[in-house]
């Protein structure tokens, strides 16, 4: 198996002014062969080296820690841009942020200076979350139970596990004795962890959201993290997680959008009824394109307000602000996922028969979009929204809302 690619050092970003620089950049530099690496499934590895040494993973480290600490809505256009470029890299890092941010909650002060000092090296953080053939999503059976000496023993099958198998660590969510939710940070490398690329999903061809199996791995203490406090008051952990799957929605929509431009500027013949010589003056194809950029608009304006409520919500949290923070986020991923859905889809209306030749690979904005916006269901978020503004009831805490 193909080991990562560990960064001996990595560029630390110090504000988000140069972390939005940089994210332009390396977008730009990822759309190319974007098309290429998703026809062939060709896992980016080199990629995903170039994101590690770019510092670009560590813009969220504290600056009491010597990273950026960038604001979530600087995060957003982040992840935006990137998913813009390339949808499936840009979902790889998701839970990278999350459970960066899991230890900015709930680590200890040891854990903290631990792990930040792996991100600004370049470390990556994978995820092990999602259990297949249990009743619902937070029906986990992967089990940690204490050993004598004080340490852990983790054991179970984890699926969906996006970034697993470029992680250098492992995050690992599991129920204790209790019940209760813990991470467990495992190093992807450690006796008893197996990683099998077996991710065959119709888009996001490249994120090799495979599998993980954990037979009986020793954990240590010190890399055990109580996650279940997380819940127990005003949080901001699925917020956040959740934004950051609208922007990459968002950014979905928006690449869509402009490939869709390009090829009818450059490739698409008019129809012959419109008497135009060109395909982009024709008025019907013009109102088309409106309608979809007026969508991808509203996805992006909601993104960034919906960022900028969360960011709000940080600095005085209260049940209410982080209700708000919630609801505000559920509204943005509603109308991302509808944008990105469609938009992938009008590209083919608006761009011609030429444009579903498979060589070509248009129809990977399509399926990136139908793949990640399945991630979880938007008409609960919608259920949410509506109890809230009709009867003032908060929305839950957990991490999908």
């Amino acid at each position: 198996m193909h080991a990562p690619e560990r960064t001996a050092t990595a560029h630390v970003i110090r504000d988000d002014t140069e972390a939005l620089a940089v994210a332009a950049a390396l977008a730009e530099e990822f759309r190319t062969g974007a098309a290429e690496r998703d026809a062939a499934r060709r896992l980016p590895h080199r990629e995903l080296a170039r994101l590690s040494a770019s510092g670009l993973l560590a813009v969220t480290v504290p600056r009491s820690h010597g990273g950026a600490q960038v604001s979530t809505a600087t995060l957003a256009e982040v992840f935006r841009r990137l998913a813009a470029a390339d949808a499936s890299l840009s979902q790889i890092p998701q839970s990278h942020f999350v459970y960066v941010n899991v230890l900015c909650r709930q680590g200890t002060a040891e854990q903290q200076a631990f792990f930040f000092g792996e991100v600004l090296a370049g470390r990556r953080l994978g995820n092990a979350q999602s259990e297949a053939g249990t009743r619902h999503v937070q029906d986990l059976r992967t089990r940690l139970e204490p050993a004598p000496d004080g340490s852990y023993v983790l054991s179970g099958v984890k699926h969906y596990t996006t970034g697993a198998l470029f992680a250098d660590w492992i995050p690992v969510l599991a129920r204790g004795r209790d019940e209760a939710l813990w991470v467990a940070y495992v190093p992807r490398d450690a006796p008893g962890v197996r990683i099998v690329d077996d991710w065959d999903g119709m888009g996001q061809r490249t994120t090799a959201s495979g599998t993980v199996h954990l037979a009986e791995v020793t954990v240590p203490a010190d890399r055990v993290v109580p996650h279940h406090l997380t819940f127990r008051g005003p949080q901001l952990h699925g917020a956040v997680a959740q934004l950051l799957h609208a922007a990459i929605d968002t950014g979905i929509a928006a690449g869509a959008l402009a490939e869709a431009g390009a090829f009818v500027r450059t490739r698409s013949r008019p129809w012959f009824e419109s008497g135009l010589d060109s395909a982009a003056e024709d008025p019907l194809l013009i109102q088309r394109f409106g309608e979809l950029a007026v969508r991808v608009r509203a996805a992006e304006a909601l993104l960034a307000s919906a960022a900028g409520t969360v960011d709000a919500a940080a600095g005085a949290l209260t049940d209410d602000s982080a209700a708000e923070a919630s609801i505000a986020v559920a509204a943005a991923k509603v109308v991302a996922a509808e944008a990105a859905v469609e938009t992938g889809s009008a590209l083919f209306e608006v761009a011609g028969t030429r444009s579903a030749q498979d060589g070509l690979n248009l129809h990977r904005h399509w399926r990136d979009a139908r793949t990640h916006t399945l991630h979880d269901p938007v008409r609960w978020k919608v259920q949410h929204i509506g109890r809230y503004v009709l009867n003032g009831v908060r929305p839950p805490r957990h991490g999908l809302l």
